[in-house]
């Protein structure tokens, strides 16, 4: 469950989940550095701060690099998910009773980001899959009763 989009993140969401990760810690790392550049290398007397804006620079400046490490800490642990191919549960699960097996396999991409132009994949648009019930890993009714008729047909 991620408490920032107040929704769970499963198969279905997942890409807009990294997305959206991926967008913060962009405009954390962006904004961090021109509070730095504005900060540190202005020498005009027009970039001169006042007492209140030094503070304000500075409490904006704590916030970036909080909103920084706490993205990256949870970006890391996605990717660690995405790279092995199970949720953090199921690796603490394996923690717990000391098992190193891993029998998933990686997340393929085209499972997260869908089938679509490598370009769509940055945009915050719901993927197409290849096979929408096996990416969930679920059967819809309707793939169900399709599957169904096509075999009551070949017979």
């Amino acid at each position: 469950h991620c408490p920032w989009m107040n929704n769970c993140v499963g198969a279905a969401n997942l890409k807009s989940f990294v997305l959206f990760l991926c967008y913060t810690w962009i405009g954390s790392a962006l904004a961090l550095v021109i509070f730095g550049c504005n900060y540190f290398f202005c020498r005009e007397e027009s970039c001169e701060f006042s007492g209140v804006l030094v503070y304000l620079v500075r409490v904006m400046t704590l916030l970036c690099i909080g909103s920084l490490l706490f993205t990256s800490t949870i970006l890391s642990n996605m990717m660690v998910g995405i790279m092995t191919g199970l949720g953090t549960i199921d690796r603490m699960k394996q923690r717990l009773q000391s098992t190193t097996n891993n029998s998933e396999d990686p997340l393929e991409l085209e499972d997260i980001f869908g089938i679509g132009n490598y370009l769509t994949w940055l945009f915050p648009i719901d993927p197409i899959f290849s096979d929408y019930d096996d990416v969930l890993r679920y059967s819809m009714p309707q793939r169900l009763l399709r599957e169904g008729s096509d075999s009551i047909s070949e017979c």
